[in-house]
């Protein structure tokens, strides 16, 4: 009786564990999250909430995207760039249909440093926005060097011109003839780890084929068969050229396959992809993560399962 006391007085007296703090490398990883992750990062422990709430580093590279694009409006994005003290180097706004024209003039005007502007899809912000923004930051030596604005609405060929030439005002055409091709399948993603000049200047072009302003895909196939246009080969927008969903690669009209998620495949990669159970039909790689599960282990896509369940899309909508 008298040990088991004993056991239970020492087991109360020892001193609890203390947490140790995160290790040194999650701290420089911060200053490559996009902003929703360094929020959440800054809730697991005190020495991460400091860092993200003290530290500049973190906020040198702001980038917005899902879940928070359709939050984020111009006040926000005051209070978010403000935390880099003048100093930003990326601003990245996917999809953030809510920042306007002055609010993306505010920023800019506080933070000149400004190297990579990537603003796809914000269709608040008109072309006349980004001439402006544009004008503002190419005032220094160090001038923009890269710009995304696919998805802003009503860009001419006069507008691109005008960029193109404020892009190019300072940059050696050494580093402008180090671009590399654009891919259909990678067109939505952004990383800070890629290298500048593996970027191209602006993602926008005049396409080879229709002569609008348009992204302008490569091929990466190597064995491309298309020859009806020897000089442009199979570059285009993905108005002229069919492309697939999965690899990139344009697709013969003959051979076009169709996914469980809509999206069109090549044959190649329709043949190599999991199949649903019910219809036969694969998701390209961008929506591997709708794939159900049945009691079997067999995979079922979205539509079929819920079908199954007795209902479908236009029940719900």
């Amino acid at each position: 009786m008298e040990e088991s006391s004993k056991a239970v007085s020492l087991t109360v007296e020892s001193p609890q564990a203390e947490a140790k703090p995160p290790h040194e490398a999650v701290f420089l990883v911060l200053a490559y999250l996009p902003v929703y992750e360094i929020v959440v990062m800054s809730q697991v422990c005190i020495s991460l909430r400091d860092a993200v709430n003290n530290d500049i580093l973190p906020w040198l590279n702001v980038i917005v995207e899902r879940p928070l694009s359709w939050r984020l409006n111009d006040e926000i994005l005051m209070k978010i760039t403000s935390k880099a003290n003048g100093r930003l180097k990326t601003l990245a706004l996917i999809n953030c249909m809510h920042v306007t024209d002055e609010g993306l003039q505010r920023v800019v005007k506080q933070n000149p440093l400004i190297s990579k502007l990537h603003i796809p899809a914000c269709t608040g912000i008109t072309p006349e926005g980004v001439i402006r923004a544009m004008k503002t930051l190419c005032q220094r030596s160090n001038c923009l060097k890269t710009l995304s604005i696919n998805g802003i609405c009503n860009i001419e060929k006069e507008d691109l011109d005008l960029l193109t030439m404020y892009l190019r005002k300072n940059i050696p055409l050494q580093e402008q003839q180090k671009q590399q091709p654009v891919y259909y399948h990678q067109r939505g993603s952004f990383s800070l780890l890629k290298h500048e000049e593996s970027q191209r200047l602006i993602d926008l072009e005049i396409c080879p084929r229709c002569f609008e302003v348009r992204m302008v895909y490569d091929c990466p196939k190597g064995h491309c068969m298309r020859k009806e246009w020897p000089l442009a080969q199979c570059r285009g927008c993905n108005f002229c050229i069919s492309r697939c969903e999965n690899c990139g690669g344009c697709i013969e009209s003959g051979e076009v396959e169709e996914g469980a998620c809509e999206d069109i495949l090549c044959l190649e990669c329709w043949l190599q992809l999991p199949k649903c159970s019910f219809c036969n039909k694969p998701y390209c790689k961008q929506h591997t993560n709708w794939w159900r599960t049945s009691s079997e282990s067999s995979l079922i896509c979205k539509v079929c399962d819920e079908n199954s369940h007795g209902y479908t899309y236009t029940d719900v909508l």
